[in-house]
């Protein structure tokens, strides 16, 4: 499909790069093992979509071990590209502070690829994670579930930083604006307590088109179009069934352009597309603005 024309400063806001141990170890309790995926591939990748910004997210396989994202962002520089990691009890102060000066702007806690459904251990997770990192000014990433989400609406409200909200929230086209939770998604966006990325959306619907997460999509940015933000997932690594964790696990095939074209649909006018992928990422991530 041919790129959609993009405003100046159009941004991804959810990729990944990954490293090949043993510079860039990985998790001995990872799901899968991606092949390796340079900064200059996401380059080429960005330049053929005409995104001028990005947003490189810590993915699983390397755990808390953020070398293979920090030097992705030196190699990137400060005006294309920002940051989420993933952080421990073991992460010092000073390496906060060296993650913080290469450009990232917040941590990321994976609830549902680790199979932690329950209330209670996620909010002791996302309370821990946001006295660690609102003095710095980031926020918190949480890639869960709607129930979880809904479970936690009154402790979501109260955190002392950002909230942005993986994938939809996992809410699921198949499951339409009924499904339990969305509406407390809905509520927290509309409060401008979090942002949600309309990101991975072929990871949630079975429908030709995506057609069914349309309605879900545009409820989002009607409930606090300043709140929302975009991302590809890019380059869409996942578990893939039958294959043990240290085997390579392929990528899987994803239009980005077509999912770019799909964003534009639900925005529904130029103004708001660049309000999506421009003016809500500069003021989250601390782009400088474009223009």
């Amino acid at each position: 499909m041919t790129p959609l024309a993009l405003p100046a400063g159009a941004c991804d806001c959810h990729t990944h790069v990954f490293g090949t141990a043993p510079r860039y170890p990985f998790d001995p309790d990872r799901g899968y093992t991606p092949a390796a995926v340079t900064p200059a591939a996401l380059l080429a990748q960005q330049r053929a979509l005409g995104l001028d910004r990005v947003v490189l997210v810590q993915p699983s396989p390397h755990g808390a071990d953020n070398a293979c994202l920090a030097d992705a962002l030196a190699a990137l520089g400060a005006m294309r590209a920002r940051g989420v990691a993933v952080i421990d009890a073991a992460t010092t102060g000073a390496e906060l502070d060296r993650l913080h000066a290469l450009g990232v702007r917040g941590v990321r806690i994976n609830l549902h690829t680790a199979g932690r459904a329950d209330p209670g251990q996620a909010r002791a997770l996302l309370a821990a994670a946001a006295a660690r990192v609102a003095p710095r000014g980031w926020h918190v990433q949480v890639y869960t579930d709607l129930a979880v989400i809904a479970a936690l609406e009154a402790a979501i409200t109260a955190l002392p930083c950002p909230l942005v909200v993986d994938h939809f929230g996992r809410s699921m086209g198949a499951g339409g604006l009924a499904q339990p939770g969305l509406d407390a998604l809905l509520r927290l966006l509309g409060q401008g307590v979090v942002h949600v990325k309309l990101s991975a959306a072929h990871r949630l619907s079975a429908q030709p088109g995506l057609a069914d997460m349309a309605p879900i999509a545009r409820a989002m940015i009607a409930a606090n179009p300043d709140r929302v933000l975009w991302g590809s997932d890019w380059p869409h690594a996942g578990i893939r069934p039958g294959l043990p964790p240290d085997a390579i696990h392929p990528f899987n095939a994803i239009d980005d352009a077509a999912a770019l074209q799909r964003l534009a649909g639900w925005a529904g006018d130029a103004a708001m597309l660049a309000r999506i992928l421009v003016a809500n990422p500069a003021r989250l991530y601390g782009f400088p603005q474009a223009g």
